[in-house]
């Protein structure tokens, strides 16, 4: 037996998406528009304001700009 995934499995950062739409009520899109009124601001420091402004967790806010970043959103 292997330890491979099962092929169509959502990873990394997106994978917790379904709980943070189920979680604060809005879709990511609404949350990668927020991010990308960010531009020019470190990781961290949008994760910090996603927090303090918005009430997100530090794992879904961590999640959500590491995706932004990565898709080059902001």
């Amino acid at each position: 037996m292997t330890n491979a995934p099962i092929s169509g499995q959502v990873k990394g950062p997106a994978s917790y998406f379904p709980s943070i739409e189920a979680k604060y009520g809005q879709p990511i899109q609404h949350w990668l528009d927020l991010i990308a009124t960010q531009t020019g601001q470190p990781h961290m420091k949008i994760v910090g304001w996603l927090k303090e402004n918005h009430g997100l967790g530090h794992g879904h806010a961590n999640a959500l700009v590491a995706h932004a970043l990565s898709q080059k959103d902001i």
